[in-house]
């Protein structure tokens, strides 16, 4: 009788322990499931966002407030397509809810852009070294009837005090947001990928602006040391920095009014055709 119960409680054990091993395999698959982060690519309009989407494999749609994200895979890879909807306004909610929802590894703002510097010609690409705010701007103090003198305005750092910015001197001066290395190394690496015009590293300015003034155009290009300009990515850059995560910001010129390059929306697709290899390329140096 001894030796039966002995038996049996021998056989429990062993079966305890099998099923203890198939759930420990089971919580660890589920684990690194987990924690396998998504790229996320933001693009503010459809023609900036759903050809790369169609790139996706087994795509989901999900859509939240104005917000459209397209989940699937790229080389088994979970990636997520944002699309923001325009302007500063649309990209921060937009980039705020993907990380509160989503927790991206990465974030890869992309889309259209006009050029400022004369230099870039429309098919080119600026991967964002830094990206700006140039639409946080502080006027001079001017009385009724002295007129308005836009080229005296002072960048104004909205993030450098929790007081007034309009009367912090600490403010007057331009925050600039660094594209992350690892994203920028992969993108150099695909460049000769893009084969419709030239990969630079620069500075991408954003405002919920639109500049067709070219003497303008050229005051931020001396002032800010711009390469572009948009109406998202600053945004962006600022809530990824907030929340620590990776951000870069690829734009291609889809027109350049500084040297009479005229507007093409083919660009759109030629920059997402791009920024897909960019994502290819970050997956595979991830798994190494």
């Amino acid at each position: 009788m001894i030796k039966k119960n002995a038996g049996f409680t021998v056989f429990a054990l062993l079966v305890l322990f099998l099923f203890a091993g198939c759930s420990s395999t089971s919580q660890s698959e589920e684990g690194d499931e987990k924690d396998e982060q998504p790229i996320l690519v933001q693009g503010p309009m459809p023609i900036e966002a759903e050809e790369f989407a169609e790139r996706l494999d087994d795509v989901e749609e999900e859509t939240s407030g104005n917000f459209v994200f397209y989940k699937g895979t790229v080389d088994d890879y979970p990636v997520i397509v944002a699309k923001t909807g325009k302007g500063m306004e649309n990209t921060a909610a937009a980039t705020t809810l993907a990380i509160e929802k989503y927790d991206p590894k990465a974030i890869i703002n992309q889309g259209t852009s006009g050029g400022h510097d004369p230099d870039l010609n429309v098919y080119d690409i600026v991967l964002g070294e830094r990206t700006t705010n140039i639409g946080a701007l502080k006027t001079g103090d001017r009385d009724k009837g002295e007129g308005i003198e836009a080229t005296e305005w002072i960048p104004m750092d909205l993030m450098a005090s929790e007081g007034s910015a309009g009367e912090d001197p600490d403010a007057e001066n331009i925050r600039y947001y660094k594209g992350d290395q690892q994203l920028l190394e992969a993108a150099q690496a695909v460049k000769d990928t893009h084969e419709d015009g030239k990969v630079v590293e620069g500075t991408i300015g954003s405002a919920d602006l639109w500049n067709n003034e070219v003497d303008r155009i050229e005051w931020f290009h001396e002032k800010y040391e711009t390469s572009v300009e948009e109406m998202e990515g600053a945004a962006g850059a600022q809530m990824a920095d907030a929340y620590d995560v990776p951000y870069l910001g690829i734009r291609i010129l889809s027109n350049n009014k500084t040297n009479d390059g005229e507007y093409d929306p083919d660009t759109a697709q030629s920059n997402q055709a791009y920024v897909y290899e960019v994502v290819k390329e970050y997956i595979s140096t991830q798994a190494e």
